[in-house]
């Protein structure tokens, strides 16, 4: 069976992993500040904040950004369900806008069209690996004093032409912080894992704090035990450490950023063979009726993008079959396939708690309804690709 993801995962992995088993420190130790550091170099950003998976960081961003009760954060409904959840966790409004028929990614015009006055954050997701109109997005948000996450967890070492210059996701001033994930079936993968960047000082500093249940240990950032007339604590020796606010524990570990600084290094090679294998598929489907590939919203984009899925509209009506049924016979064949995403504003959840119904973002339900990505990792051979294709042209 060909996934339609799955990680790759090399000898060096394993003894990056091996090596870190027989050190000293199996978690919070040197491992992950130099994973840190590494990925923000990679990316062109300040800070990198290392947690223990994507949704903990967009959780951390919606924190240091201050979003709460009465607030409201706009995403895509075209995405996973924690692009959302995340400004539930903090008692947020989050409400979706809806998606271009082109790249699959929230709109800026129906962004702005449908702003409302208590919207103070806006969840920017790449959808595949592709950006959204960052530039754009972030005129509509920040003229009206939102703040701006990218959520780029499809496209770990990709980027975007804008105006003619080339940008990282993570590295360009359209985004006051930007979340990436390294589940097995992304670019790259540490197991499990996360990351915020930014180069914001206060929302970096704060992001550490928090993940570490809010613990301080640097001497000079005390706030009460070092205070004169302080009675808490009368001796200051080196244990000493303040809990200066309710955070998490949402720690990465050494094993985990040895494997990821392993998979950094070959993450360029990763992002060209699934470049390659875009422009396969692409070729290999053109003409075809019943189907239509991913198309770009920018062409300069071509060789920028890290491509996480691979996403074909099928008309299944035309095909006379159900999806559900086109699903087994490539199951039958030996490919797999995934529905990404249903839209989010109609999960039971969604429209149980906020009111949300069929009909709030047009777009996004009917791309949902012909939606079906195909196998797209690394480790495909040739034979392998020419069996996904000639399987789902058989379809037809």
């Amino acid at each position: 069976m060909l996934p339609y993801g799955r990680q790759t995962i090399d000898e060096d992995d394993i003894a990056a992993v091996v090596r870190i088993l027989r050190s000293d420190f199996l978690t919070c130790g040197p491992e992950v500040a130099a994973f840190e550091q590494e990925f923000a170099e990679l990316v062109g950003a300040k800070h990198a904040v290392a947690v223990c998976n994507a949704t903990a960081a967009l959780h951390l961003a919606m924190v240091v950004a201050e979003i709460g009760p009465g607030d409201r954060v706009v995403t895509t409904p075209n995405t996973f369900v924690a692009s959302a959840n995340c400004a539930a966790f903090v008692g947020a409004t989050p409400d979706f806008s809806d998606i271009r028929e082109d790249d699959y990614n929230l709109d800026p015009d129906a962004l702005e069209g449908g702003w409302r006055d208590d919207t103070k954050a806006v969840v920017a997701v790449a959808y595949a690996g592709q950006s959204a109109d960052m530039p754009r997005i972030a005129s509509v948000a920040r003229e009206r004093g939102a703040v701006v996450i990218e959520d780029a967890c499809h496209g770990t070492g990709g980027g975007f032409c804008h105006e003619g210059t080339s940008w990282k996701l993570g590295g360009h001033p359209w985004a006051d912080m930007t979340t990436f994930s390294f589940h097995p079936v992304k670019t790259m993968t540490t197991g499990e894992g996360g990351i915020l960047v930014t180069d914001n000082d206060t929302f970096a500093e704060r992001a550490r704090q928090l993940r570490a249940h809010g613990i301080v240990r640097n001497r000079d950032a005390f706030r009460g035990f070092g205070d004169p007339g302080n009675d808490t604590l009368t001796e200051q020796g080196p244990w000493v450490y303040e809990m200066q606010e309710l955070g998490y524990n949402y720690r990465i570990t050494d094993l985990q950023c040895a494997l990821g600084r392993t998979q950094l290094a070959k993450l360029p090679s990763f992002v060209e063979r699934r470049r390659e294998i875009v422009s396969l598929y692409n070729a290999a489907f053109q003409g075809i009726p019943w189907l239509r590939t991913p198309r770009l919203r920018n062409q300069s984009d071509h060789s920028e993008i890290s491509w996480h899925l691979y996403t074909l509209l099928i008309d299944f009506a035309k095909l006379g079959t159900t999806r559900t049924e086109a699903m087994a016979a490539l199951r039958e064949a030996g490919v797999g396939s995934q529905v990404l995403y249903i839209p989010v504003h109609l999960h039971p959840y969604y429209r149980e708690t906020y009111g949300y119904a069929p009909g709030k973002c047009p777009v996004a339900e009917g791309v949902y309804e012909q939606a079906l990505s195909i196998p797209l990792y690394p480790k495909l051979k040739q034979a392998d690709l020419q069996h996904v294709i000639s399987t789902v042209k058989s379809l037809g």
